[in-house]
């Protein structure tokens, strides 16, 4: 009888150790000390030390989810990202123009806003210059005449010279916006015939 139950416990054992070589089996122990096989390993046994059973090998789980997560935590290199964000620039080019023309067109509207603003400033600034001469201007009459001149008036000077450094500098702003983004189309387009395989242009062609 003995015999007979060691046959039958051996043989499940063995059973155990030859399912399909595509199954991963797992061995653990619960909290009472009891060992386990199975194909999953309960939740509440998740953190324990396990043993996977690989081609009839124990082969130690914890120490291959480290070795995935050291290899999914792999960093990116600067070299990586750049080489990305060149493919991903060339990406948008081809997906939003057909022909170089198209990237013409692009330019000249982001430029036409840009001079408009640039018109716009260059109108303020006359006008605050303006208005800035004539504070000067009283200011000096009433120096001459020997008169006081009020707080008033030199916060007026103050505050137009201020209004006139801001619009200068807003001016400039724009200007070097407007050469960026023309350097920046035409980069775009130099690339994209490359990209397509046409020849180069001479950029002081019109």
């Amino acid at each position: 009888m003995i015999k007979s139950r060691l046959l039958l416990a051996s043989a499940a054992f063995c059973a155990v150790f030859c399912l399909n070589a595509e199954a991963k089996l797992y061995k653990w122990v619960d909290s009472q000390g009891v060992t386990h096989y199975g194909e999953t390993i309960p939740p509440e046994y998740a953190n324990r030390d396990t043993k996977q059973l690989d081609h009839g090998r124990l082969t130690d789980r914890k120490e291959t989810f480290d070795s995935d997560k050291m290899n999914s935590t792999k960093k990116e290199t600067p070299e990586d990202k750049a080489a990305m964000d060149a493919r991903r620039h060339d990406e948008a080019l081809l997906n939003s123009y057909t022909t170089d023309k198209e990237i013409d067109l692009a330019r000249d509207r982001n430029l036409l806003q840009i001079d408009a603003r640039i018109n716009s400033y260059t109108v303020l600034i006359k006008s605050a210059q303006d208005s800035l001469t004539s504070l000067h201007q009283e200011s000096d009459n009433r120096t001459k005449k020997g008169w006081k001149i009020p707080q008033s008036l030199t916060d007026d000077i103050t505050a137009a010279e201020a209004r006139v450094a801001d619009l200068q500098k807003s001016l400039e702003d724009n200007q070097k916006e407007r050469e960026a983004v023309k350097a920046r189309y035409d980069a775009d387009k130099r690339h994209f015939r490359e990209l397509k395989g046409l020849p180069a242009v001479d950029p002081n062609a019109k």
